[in-house]
């Protein structure tokens, strides 16, 4: 890690402070894709392709990529340069700097929040993962059929304690990482974690090869039948497109402050985007062979990595240690995400409170630890303390939230509310707001292409980010059920 200041008087904001920075290029690709690899590219891109008819939805997704999530991402990261600072600080000082009301920091503070809150439940799906490792390592879904893998999933969920056990391990794996700072920690991490992932989903690329239904799977992915691509497919497509790359909660805005002065961010955006797309697509190559071939339903929802995949696993020669291999793989997508999730929290308190960065990992590890045990004790203790809430007008009753556990409420309020927020704010100040000239010194590219950024950053993404966010609070639903009367 250089250690070097220099990039310190490249913003005309910041403190003066020295700000750690990676190492290089290659780090921040590796540190940011990273952060947007997780349990979204490994568990639900393969689930929702297959709810969604394969290969058209996958070609959608691929436009919504280049139109919706690389423009951010560059708006994500260059923010974050020019401020080199925490998302709350950084916002402030960047608003003011254009002449612009410091409320912006609400911005960052939401960002903020949200990885806060979704580290909270994203900690305790992590340790299913953890806890599926052993689990199949020792051959404990061996012969079992449908019903029998599902009793051991509804088993490990309906335990508190075995849940509060995962949750804790997976919260101390991230917080020692995020303790030991940008240089010890991240960066080791990631230079370590993100290459053993992918030679894990090789290795498994490999052995779907050999599972006979290899073809199958392939052209499930990538041969587009429109006839099956809905409106709803495309609308998930957008929202997964802007949500798999970890836009809008402040983690990339941070990992952006510690990017070298001298370091493309095009060249970066491009390469995290294209690395997290590969990967996506990579699983859905290893999953979708192994559905096929043992005559499984590819659409099975949620359900696919927990139940449905255990089940053939546990049916397959070697599938112990494949299994295994699979689910390693998962922890380390989350364990690389999680760490993001909390750092822009980490970096704030830092600042605020003059706390050392192993401290500040302690109390906010902690903090999210308790909070974590609502989502356990929503799948067991309080799994009946639910919330509802709806309006009604002539039109009928629009449901915002029916039944919801305080899993669900706050994967709804993170997921529905502030990622999407959080977007659309960071491409309205970058396009509209922040000064032309600040802009094009961070973004140093050619005025053909920064005229592109500018036209999606401004007009295109904001409109697709705002369709993404009337569809997941299920206004859009609410609309069509309101015509098709």
């Amino acid at each position: 890690m250089s250690g070097s200041t220099s990039s310190s008087s490249s913003s005309a904001v910041n403190d003066g402070n020295t700000r750690e920075q990676w190492s290089s290029r290659l780090i921040f690709i590796l540190a940011a894709t990273g952060s947007a690899v997780g349990l979204g590219n490994i568990w639900k891109f393969p689930y929702i392709t297959g709810e969604n008819g394969g290969g058209a939805f996958v070609l959608i997704y691929l436009i919504c990529i280049a139109v919706i999530g690389i423009p951010i991402m560059m708006s994500e990261i260059m923010l974050g340069r020019r401020g080199r600072n925490d998302p709350i600080t950084t916002m402030k000082a960047l608003a003011a700097e254009s002449g612009h009301s410091r409320a912006w920091g609400l911005l960052g503070w939401m960002g903020v929040i949200a990885g806060f809150l979704i580290l909270s439940y994203y900690s305790v799906i992590a340790g299913w993962a953890i806890a599926y490792v052993p689990r199949i390592a020792v051959g404990s879904f061996a012969g079992l059929d449908a019903n029998e893998v599902n009793a051991v999933f509804s088993t490990l969920v309906s335990s508190p304690e075995t849940l509060v056990a995962w949750h804790t391990i997976f919260m101390i794996m991230t917080m020692t990482v995020v303790a030991r700072g940008v240089s010890l920690g991240l960066e080791k991490a990631v230079k370590y974690l993100m290459p053993l992932l992918f030679v894990l989903l090789l290795i498994l690329l490999f052995y779907a090869f050999e599972t006979g239904a290899f073809q199958q799977g392939l052209n499930y992915l990538f041969n587009p039948d429109f006839s099956k691509l809905t409106t709803h497919g495309i609308l998930s497509a957008m929202g997964h497109a802007f949500f798999t790359l970890s836009l809008g909660m402040g983690a990339i805005m941070v990992y952006g402050s510690y990017l070298p002065k001298e370091t493309s961010i095009a060249k970066a955006s491009i390469a995290v985007a294209v690395m997290d797309t590969l990967i996506a697509l990579t699983a859905g190559m290893v999953i979708f062979p192994i559905v096929f071939a043992n005559g499984l339903e590819a659409g099975a929802g949620p359900g696919l990595i927990f139940k449905t995949l255990p089940l053939a696993f546990g049916h397959m020669d070697y599938g112990n240690f494949f299994g295994m291999l699979f689910f390693i793989l998962l922890v380390f997508a989350a364990w690389t995400s999680s760490i993001s999730l909390i750092e822009p929290a980490v970096t704030w308190c830092m600042k605020t409170y003059h706390l050392t960065r192993v401290k500040t990992a302690i109390i906010l590890g902690l903090l999210v630890w308790v909070l974590g045990l609502l989502t356990v004790f929503s799948f067991n203790l309080a799994s009946d303390f639910t919330i509802s809430s709806s309006i009604s007008t002539k039109f009928g009753e629009f449901v915002i939230l029916k039944d919801a556990t305080a899993f669900d409420f706050l994967d709804y309020l993170t997921s529905n509310i502030m990622l999407p927020m959080g977007g659309l704010m960071i491409a309205v100040f970058a396009g509209w707001l922040m000064k032309h000239k600040y802009a094009r010194k961070e973004l140093e590219i050619s005025d053909f292409w920064f005229s592109v950024w500018k036209f999606l950053i401004k007009f295109v993404a904001p409109i697709m980010v705002i369709i993404v966010f009337l569809n997941a609070m299920g206004v859009i639903a609410f609309v069509r059920n309101i015509l098709a009367v």
